[in-house]
Formats: structure tokens, sequence, C-alpha cells
């Protein structure tokens, strides 16, 4: 049960999508000077190593986001055009590594927490059952000093979620929340685990932002879950984007290797009005800069509402 470390795939290239979606997606929410509430319901320990062991075994962020950087910000040579949204994503990263070496990347808490107003009611609530992940979590978020505005538990998300959500109203009385989902998927349970949770949550908080990461494999329980989150939003007259990113098969790769993760994507209920634009224009770049061999493709769809 314990055995996935996210440390193997840090800054690979569905942290690349995730991250990007969202901050997007909370700028949009901090444009409204209510307090949010933030859930991330699968924390991980919140800041990876890119030059540490785990990342090392995979090299998974040389494929990802240190390709990224490196295309729309070369240190010599013409850069590949960027979008807003890749910008934003990038200036986050980049403000983790002030030498401007990519050594540090930051996991969804510490995205998270760089975007949370400390003037305002902000809060961020961090599930993680993971007991390595959890105290490494726990000791990260301790360093910033962050007080009550950001808690960690060492628990399972799914349920952990479930107190916290219709959120406390904020002082002009509204109700504001977004929950990120993304289990490791390691247990086929996860795929169910998420659909039921989405359909809870819409019904006791119809109103928050829901953003689920998933994996794109050959397994039907991936494939199921964008077409259950689709029909779960429609029944509840709720809007939803579903965003796809598959960079494609390692064509250096012999027909024995294992090719790993090369496809993922995000579906979020009752996204942003301007999430769509900016995917719109920042898919089509990442496709065109991690993009390799056969199978890389790139999908937007929305609905509902």
């Amino acid at each position: 049960m314990f055995s996935y470390r996210h440390a193997f795939h840090a800054g690979n290239h569905a942290d690349v999508l995730k991250h990007t979606v969202l901050i997007a997606t909370l700028r949009h929410l901090m444009q409204k000077e209510a307090g949010l509430t933030m859930v991330d319901t699968h924390a991980g320990a919140g800041l990876y190593r890119l030059d540490g062991d785990y990342t090392e075994t995979g090299g998974e962020a040389k494929d990802g986001v240190i390709k990224l950087m490196g295309a729309l910000r070369p240190a010599e040579g013409k850069a590949v055009s960027s979008t807003p949204a890749l910008d934003d994503y990038l200036d986050l990263v980049a403000s983790f590594n002030p030498s401007g070496a990519l050594r540090v990347y930051p996991g969804s808490p510490f995205v998270m927490h760089q975007l949370l107003r400390t003037e305002s009611r902000d809060k961020l609530k961090l599930f993680e059952l993971h007991p390595t992940d959890s105290r490494t979590l726990s000791a990260n978020i301790a360093q910033l000093e962050a007080g009550r505005q950001v808690a960690v538990a060492r628990e399972d998300g799914f349920e952990g979620l479930k107190p916290l959500l219709p959120p406390p109203p904020s002082a002009t009385g509204s109700r504001r929340a977004m929950v990120l989902m993304d289990p490791s998927y390691e247990l086929k349970s996860d795929y169910g685990k998420v659909s039921a949770c989405i359909q809870e949550q819409i019904k006791r908080f119809p109103t928050g932002t829901y953003l689920v990461w998933y994996p794109v494999i050959p397994r039907p329980e991936a494939h199921d879950l964008p077409r259950r989150l689709k029909t779960l939003s429609n029944q509840a007259k709720r809007p939803w984007l579903h965003a796809t990113l598959a960079i494609g098969q390692d064509p250096t790769h012999g027909p024995g290797d294992r090719p790993g993760l090369t496809a993922s994507g995000m579906f979020v209920v009752n996204p942003p009005h301007t999430l769509k634009a900016s995917l719109q224009a920042a898919l089509p770049v990442l496709l065109d800069v991690l993009g390799r061999g056969r199978g890389k493709a790139q999908s937007l769809d929305t609905g509902g509402g």
C-alpha cells in the first residue's frame, strides 16, 4: 500500500500539466477578496530534490520541467514562445531555485502555499497517509512558520475531506473552496474512491472547485474515470473541463523496455471561466516541447453547467 513515492516522478510531464492547471485555477480564484479553503487530499512530501536519489533514479524531470524550462527560458539561444499560464508556472518553480539551477521542485502543497494570501482568511489543509512522506511534509511545512493557515494531517484524504465541506463562511458570508485530488492510483480502488468522493462533495458543496489528476494508462478504471466524472458533473448541472497531455513513447526505448507513464489528465469541476482559454494556449506548447516519438497528443473538452 505504501510503495508509491512521488519523489520518483517529481517534475515530470504529469506534474507540469497538474501544476499548470492548479496555478491557473488558483490565480482566478484569488481575484476575489473572500477567503478560500484549499485542500490537498494526497499531498506527498511537499518539496522534492531533483538531484536526490529518488528523482535521479527515474530522471523524469528531465522530460518534464527541466526540458520545458530549457526550451522556454534557455541559457542561450532562441526561446520557444511561451504563454501566460506556462510563464506563471515556470516563475513559481524558479522562485524555489534562486541560483538558476533546477534543484528543488515544489509539490502541490508548496504551490498552493506560495499563492496563499497571508492577509486574508485563506486556509490550506494537507492530508498524507504515507508515514515517511507525512513526516517529511510536516517538517517542510513547519519551516514555513505559517501558523494556523496551514494544517497537516496523517489521514486518508478522502475521509478527511468530509468534515471540511462546506467550508466556513468568509467575512462577507461567502463559502469558497478548492480541492485537489491526486492519489497514486497504485490501488485500483482509488479510481472508485475518487468518483465516489466527487459525487458526495458535489452534493454537500456544489459550488466548490474540484481538481482531479489521473494517469492515462491501459487500465479500464483509468478510462472510465473521466467518463464517470463527466456524468456526475452533468447530473449535478455543474460545468466541467477535461484536459489531457500525452508526450508519446520514447523513441530510444526498445520493445522490451517499460515505457513508464506517457500521458495524464486533469478533470476540473466548476472550472474558472478563464481556464479553458489558458489551456488552449498552453497545451500545444507543452506538446511541442515535451512530445516525443509515437503517440503524442493533447486534448481539451468542456461541458456541463
